[in-house]
């Protein structure tokens, strides 16, 4: 396809906190392959889980994408004014015997590798609050992509158990929202790490349920810790630098995640210099199709 005037990529952190450096290599990997086709990049915040999201941690992200020279195009969209487009999509799920309400505890069905599926056929216990799932075993099967990355991926997410669509606290999931989301933003291209792989037969089903485009998917190796932990807000992966020459260096070590083997020079180069060059040299050819990519010594 022409992707100068189609592609339309996005960013979409979950503002639990700060971003950390296995952030920067995603939002990098997504702006550089939204830019070097020419598209338009976007950024949006999943802020549908209150709890994890403490006061401010969006402000926080979005000074320092800026702060790395990570510029977005179009106004920021939160999650969390797009209760009614989430319900929209729900109600039409459950007029197509898609979606079920479940009463069923995590506690319950402990000793399941996936949840057995035991209210798909009527709650099994009135009264109690329920949950909205996804019936997987109804819904497309097997769903199969190319992933540009790590080639053609085949999955049967009923192998996975139905998926939560809504929580029993009335907070919106994230595999509802992120569909929904990107179609209404016209996502042509998602960018992301390896650890959603496994949700897109998921996000496969429902869009197909619900007449939505599939996008394309990259997704990019993860940057794991010296004892091959993920490295993420959990485990206390420490927030992206402020000082001047911390983002250039963060930056230029993402450059070097991905794979683009940026000239050595680069690295004492400001951030709209180095993201130039990556523009011009962006190669997904050049990125090794590992699950997981070692932290640099200095992290």
């Amino acid at each position: 396809m022409s992707q100068t005037d189609c592609y339309r990529g996005r960013f979409a952190p979950t503002p639990s906190g700060p971003l950390h450096f296995g952030s920067l290599v995603a939002a990098l990997g997504s702006y550089l392959d939204a830019r070097a086709a020419g598209g338009t990049w976007l950024v949006r915040i999943e802020d549908i889980d209150p709890p994890r999201c403490p006061k401010g941690a969006d402000s926080t992200i979005l000074r320092q994408l800026e702060r790395f020279g990570l510029y977005w195009d179009e106004q920021v969209v939160w999650q969390h004014t797009r209760h009614a487009a989430y319900q929209q999509a729900l109600d039409c799920l459950i007029a197509r015997g898609l979606a079920y309400p479940c009463s069923c505890s995590r506690k319950q069905w402990q000793d399941f590798t996936i949840y057995p599926g035991w209210c798909r056929n009527g709650q099994r216990e009135a009264n109690k609050p329920v949950a909205w799932r996804l019936r997987s075993d109804l819904a497309k099967r097997p769903i199969t992509w190319q992933d540009r990355l790590f080639g053609r991926q085949q999955l049967d997410p009923a192998t996975f158990g139905d998926v939560v669509l809504k929580r029993k606290d009335n907070l919106w999931a994230y595999q509802l929202a992120v569909v929904v989301d990107d179609a209404e933003q016209s996502i042509s291209d998602v960018v992301r790490g390896y650890d959603l792989l496994d949700n897109t037969p998921w996000q496969g089903q429902l869009q197909t349920a619900l007449g939505l485009p599939t996008p394309r998917y990259l997704h990019l190796p993860l940057m794991v810790t010296d004892d091959g932990q993920k490295l993420s807000k959990q485990n206390m992966a420490p927030a992206l630098a402020e000082s001047v020459e911390g983002v250039r260096h963060q930056l230029f070590h993402a450059l070097q995640a991905l794979d683009q083997a940026p000239p050595i020079e680069l690295a004492q180069e400001a951030p709209e210099v180095q993201l130039r060059w990556a523009i011009a040299h962006w190669s997904i050819e050049q990125l090794t199709p590992f699950h997981h990519r070692a932290l640099p010594p200095e992290y």
